[in-house]
């Protein structure tokens, strides 16, 4: 993996003030609905976006209306909005770039338009997922399509409908180059948004991803109204096997202590305004996968990364119960009851891996 990806060995945190008082051109690729979020934050902030979408509908209502009610009902966009199909157009001017674009077609809307990125851009990355060819994350995909820029990652615990109410949030901003990620925290802070930083890509954007899958898990557990004491157990075992994962290919253990990792997890595995998890509370009460997925409307990138991410930890013999647990439930008939009932009567090994001598870590 290239200097631009892989994990640093330190972590930093900063909180910033209100975003700068001069005016920015900024675009964001992908109406979804959070590329509408960060739309609105940055116009809120006092700044142009350039608002990329391919729906030519969608682009006339926020013309005409100033909402985006496939994605954000009842939700005004104020300030410098300026939408559009035209992909070139949106990179023109725009200093820093934020790509909101789903997973399984990142890859294709960055090569189709490679050629519109300029040296030195600022490209930051919004979308949580995993590429099945090579498991690339999204950063390495515009690290190899794009090289010519300089990039950088967002996540978080931000669900986006509680962003677009202003309703108290913080996210991290994840690059090598302190300038990236100074420019965002002043691109994106304000009284409610709050943007640390981390120097740990892989780890941030990993765990972004990663997370997803165990939503899926909580809204199983909470569709068959587990205990508390159960729900806290399937949280934190979760923790612990997305961590091992993630630090296994070269992630920092520290990340999955903060807002990328425990924030991001804790947020997606407790609220129903999680994707994920609301599929996983649609199957848990009898809903079968496709089902929930076609009712959810959007996707639910748990479902495409649990795939990936159980081909990888098999391939590289990462153990991995809740993985393995969720694919049988999902594809292998398996009843929920008696995946969590093994997880109960599995080895009781280490509780916090990396705290631990090596050896007893390792045991299982």
């Amino acid at each position: 993996m290239s200097e631009t990806t892989r994990p640093g060995n330190g972590h930093t945190s900063a909180n910033t003030s209100r975003s700068s008082d001069s005016k920015h051109d900024v675009a964001v690729l992908g109406g979804g609905s959070f590329g509408t979020a960060m739309a609105k934050v940055l116009c809120e902030n006092g700044h142009r976006v350039h608002f990329w979408m391919r729906d030519e509908q969608q682009v006339q209502e926020l013309k005409e209306n100033r909402t985006n009610s496939r994605y954000m009902p009842d939700v005004r966009i104020e300030g410098d909005l300026l939408p559009t199909t035209r992909f070139a157009e949106t990179l023109a001017n725009a200093e820093i770039v934020f790509v909101a674009i789903p997973s399984k077609a990142f890859r294709d809307v960055i090569r189709a338009h490679a050629g519109d990125f300029r040296p030195n851009q600022i490209v930051i990355s919004l979308t949580k997922g995993i590429e099945r060819e090579g498991f690339r994350l999204m950063s390495e995909i515009l690290q190899e399509e794009i090289p010519r820029t300089r990039i950088g990652v967002l996540s978080g615990p931000n669900l986006a409908a509680e962003i677009v109410n202003r309703e108290l949030t913080a996210t991290v901003i994840a690059a090598k180059d302190p300038d990236v990620r100074r420019t965002v925290q002043e691109l994106l802070g304000c009284d409610y948004f709050r943007v640390y930083a981390n120097v740990d890509i892989y780890g941030v954007e990993l765990s972004g991803a990663l997370k997803n899958i165990y939503a899926i898990v909580a809204g199983m557990g909470a569709a068959l109204d587990l205990g508390e004491n159960a729900r806290a157990m399937l949280l934190t075992r979760s923790l612990a096997e997305m961590s091992r994962f993630a630090v296994s290919l070269g992630a920092n253990p520290m990340t999955f202590m903060g807002l990328a990792g425990i924030g991001d997890l804790v947020v997606t595995c407790t609220s129903s305004k999680s994707r994920n998890f609301r599929v996983g509370y649609a199957v848990g009460k009898g809903a079968r996968l496709e089902d929930a997925v076609a009712e959810l409307g959007q996707v639910a990138e748990g479902i495409h990364t649990l795939l990936l991410v159980k081909e990888k930890a098999e391939s590289v013999g990462i153990y991995m119960p809740l993985v393995r647990g969720l694919y049988d439930i999902l594809y292998g008939g398996a009843s929920i009851k008696a995946v969590i009932n093994g997880l109960m009567t599995a080895v009781q090994n280490s509780d916090v891996e990396f705290i631990l001598p090596r050896t007893l870590a390792g045991q299982r």
